[in-house]
């Protein structure tokens, strides 16, 4: 009896052994063919453009974005026939995604008549799981052509030759997700004119952006921008750029209206050469809308 029951002892330790080893085996197996895959936070903003400035969003691999950008201001005593603004300003550009982190883009604008080009590089993505990175980061470079004199206004460039026309822009774009309605983005940013008309004017300037979006429900959001200088020009008078706005959502389609202070629609122009203050007088107030259409001009096998 003593010899049957160390048998059942010794019997059931194996079998138990077994299982576990088994059990063991199988997690390992299932952790290979199903690992622990990040969860990313999605959609921090719904288009590359958070209002008048760039988002840290960039384009999927293969899509392609078309962009038509308009402003319209009033100027005191001026003798307009337009029924609407007496002046108006546009920008068409286009955006494609190289890769799923890596956008570029360019496009032209009438005011000016400035040409820009640029590429952004999502370089972290905001983790939804708990784990990993708690901000987006996106990284911007711009470089803009300013083909014509800024009449009736002061030149703060020189026009002597082709290199005295460049301006260049550097983005540091950080956001977050906090809640599925709020999101947040700050900007560092670094502008060189690689001209001067004006010896107390700097070449080189700093300022920093902020801005959020908050979703009210169904495809409507509002959103907001302020961007601030911390050596603006001195040649002429300049105010930090602002705008407040509404963002409207339509499958393929991304309407945004804007009241802001500022007329120029790239980087250079609007966070260091804005000649307004933000109030509603004339002159001082702009009318903005954005019209953003995503093709999918490429897409992945399932």
């Amino acid at each position: 009896m003593r010899n049957s029951t160390q048998f059942l002892i010794y019997f059931f330790m194996m079998l138990g052994l077994g299982i576990t080893s088994n059990a063991q085996d199988l997690l390992e197996t299932l952790e290979k063919e199903y690992p622990d895959t990040p969860q990313y936070e999605l959609a921090t903003f719904k288009a590359s453009r958070l209002s008048i400035g760039h988002s840290i969003e960039t384009r999927k691999k293969g899509i392609l974005e078309i962009q038509a950008f308009n402003r319209f201001w009033n100027i005191p005593d001026y003798e307009s026939q337009s029924f609407v603004a007496d002046k108006l300003g546009a920008r068409i550009g286009l955006e494609y995604g190289i890769s799923d982190r890596l956008t570029f883009g360019a496009g032209g604008s009438t005011l000016e008549s400035i040409f820009d080009g640029f590429f952004k590089y999502k370089l972290i993505k905001q983790r939804s799981d708990g784990k990993g990175s708690p901000l987006s980061i996106s990284l911007f470079q711009n470089m803009a052509y300013r083909s014509e004199r800024n009449r009736p206004f002061v030149d703060v460039n020189r026009f002597d030759e082709f290199g005295d026309k460049l301006s260049y822009t550097s983005q540091i774009l950080i956001a977050r997700k906090f809640t599925p309605q709020f999101s947040a983005q700050i900007s560092p940013t670094y502008i060189h004119r690689s001209s001067s008309a004006f010896s107390e004017d700097p070449n080189n300037q700093f300022a920093i952006g902020v801005g959020g979006r908050y979703k009210l429900g169904g495809h409507v959001s509002i959103v907001s921008e302020y961007f601030y200088v911390f050596n603006p020009l001195k040649s002429i008078n300049t105010y930090d750029a602002f705008s407040l706005g509404v963002n409207w959502e339509l499958s393929d389609v991304m309407l945004q209206f804007q009241l802001t202070n500022t007329r120029g629609m790239t980087e250079e122009s609007f966070i260091t050469q804005t000649p307004n203050v933000f109030n509603f007088k004339d002159g001082n107030f702009v009318f903005g809308f954005n019209a953003i259409f995503v093709l999918h001009l490429s897409q992945k096998k399932p």
